[in-house]
């Protein structure tokens, strides 16, 4: 029987022990269990890249809040990743003042362009589209997030340049 462990089995070991050691540091700055839920998710993402079922009951297992508890709070907030996305996770807001200021032209902009659709992923796997309902910044509209960078008074010209910084 072979009892050698391999380089993927050693990588989700190393995974979950960080995971483990980031919920210990995380859990101290939380003074109830379930105020700790969205960090841990988030640094589950971060860890994983995406929260998948097995993600999902690894933190339900380690932050003892139960996984009907994670799979609700997950599928509430847009920002969680459940599926595999590309590099790069665009978030276009779609809100009334956003498409009042030609957030439908730059979806299509971005279809056409990038063959992006909502939830879609670019072949090349650079870029992934999530429509958002609203990410705060009526103000400055059309408004994107790509990953945790905020890019505001969007046109087709300026999303252009933009994105060619992602690569």
């Amino acid at each position: 029987m072979d009892t050698t462990i391999g380089a993927a089995d050693t990588a989700v070991v190393d995974k979950s022990r960080r995971l483990k050691d980031k919920i210990k540091v995380l859990k101290k700055l939380y003074p109830h269990t379930r105020s700790v839920l969205l960090p841990v998710l988030y640094a589950a993402q971060e860890l994983y890249g995406w929260l998948s079922e097995e993600a999902l009951e690894s933190v339900s297992r380690l932050t003892g809040v139960p996984s009907a508890e994670v799979k609700g709070v997950v599928t509430f907030y847009s920002l969680y990743k459940t599926r595999p996305m590309g590099r790069h996770v665009i978030y276009l807001c779609t809100n009334v003042a956003c498409l009042i200021m030609g957030a439908d032209t730059l979806e299509e902009f971005l279809e056409n362009t990038y063959g992006l659709s909502h939830g879609g992923t670019t072949a090349d796997g650079r870029f992934s589209l999530v429509i958002m309902e609203c990410i705060g910044a009526c103000d400055k509209a059309p408004a994107m997030l790509v990953n945790d960078d905020c890019h505001f008074n969007l046109t087709i010209d300026n999303i252009k340049e933009i994105l060619e910084n992602y690569k």
